[in-house]
Formats: C-alpha cells, structure tokens, sequence
C-alpha cells in the first residue's frame, strides 16, 4: 500500500472507531441472551488494559537494550491485545446496561477526572497507534520514533488508566 493510500485507510479506521463506538453505546439492540455472564467482561477488560500496560514497560525496555525484535514483538502483541479490548469493550456496552459510578465526595471528581481524560486519550491514541506501528513495520524508523515518544506514554497512560477506572467502578457493576 502506498504512503497516501495507508495514510488514508488510517484516518478512515481513526475516525470509524471512535463512531462505532459512540453509535453501539447509545443504539441499544433488542434484549439478546447470550447465556453468558456479562459481568465477567469488565474484568477480563481490566485485565487485557493491565497485560498491555506491561507490554508496553517491556517493549520499552526491549527497545532501550536495543533488542529490536522483542520490542517488535511485544508492541505487536500489546496491539492485538488492545484489538481484542475494544472488541470486547463494544460487545459489553452494546449488550448490558449502563453502570453508573456511586462514589460520593473527594473520589467522585477524581474518578470522573481519569475517566474523561482516559475516553478523549483513548480516542485520540488509535491514530498515533497506527502510525507508529505501520512506520516501525515500514522500518521508517525516524519517523517512527518521532511518533513513537509521544504513542507509549500516551497508550501507557490509557491502558493504566482503563484499569484505575474499572477498580473504582467495580463496585457498582
């Protein structure tokens, strides 16, 4: 695919997610039964957000000890993972109902605080996701490492606070 084409693909994939997302969590289906526990997938969430967060420190050290193809590997696999999140993410919020933070006092600023800056992150993180990785497998690595310093800390941000979040709405779910 050319520089242009794939430039394209990924505005179009930046844009398509984030809409998707935003349609399925308003455009509830009619009741399905799954015969399946839903309340187990935060967790599982929580879980694959914690993996990729330590993906990421470890892809980070791979790529300071200059073992390149650890790093390729764990920043691949931290990306699959992260697929399998938000694949995941929309099938719970598609399919269960809303569960609404109860926390009262100090905790109530702080938790919305970490969940608006983690949701706008989130969504501003999948472009810079994909443009980091196509530039690392392109091995434009100059590009890829202008766009690199700023993808991990964000993406680290992101997964660590999607975990942060699920532990302080875990009691309400």
């Amino acid at each position: 695919m050319k520089e242009k084409q794939l430039n394209i693909f990924i505005a179009i994939v930046s844009i398509a997610i984030p809409l998707l997302v935003l349609a399925l969590l308003y455009l509830k289906p009619p009741d399905v039964k799954l015969g399946f526990d839903l309340s187990l997938i935060p967790a599982f969430n929580a879980s694959i957000n914690f993996t990729v967060s330590l993906l990421l420190l470890v892809g980070y050290y791979f790529m300071k000890t200059k073992k390149i193809q650890y790093h390729k590997y764990t920043m691949i696999t931290a990306f699959c993972l992260s697929g399998v999140f938000l694949i995941s993410y929309v099938i719970y919020h598609t399919l269960s109902v809303e569960t609404r933070f109860g926390g009262m006092g100090w905790i109530r600023p702080v938790y919305f605080s970490i969940l608006i800056s983690h949701i706008i992150l989130a969504a501003v993180i999948v472009p810079m996701i994909l443009f980091t990785l196509t530039r690392g497998l392109q091995e434009k690595f100059d590009q890829h490492r202008r766009i690199a310093k700023w993808t991990w800390p964000l993406w680290l941000y992101v997964s660590v606070t999607g975990v942060i979040v699920y532990l302080l709405l875990s009691p309400y779910y």
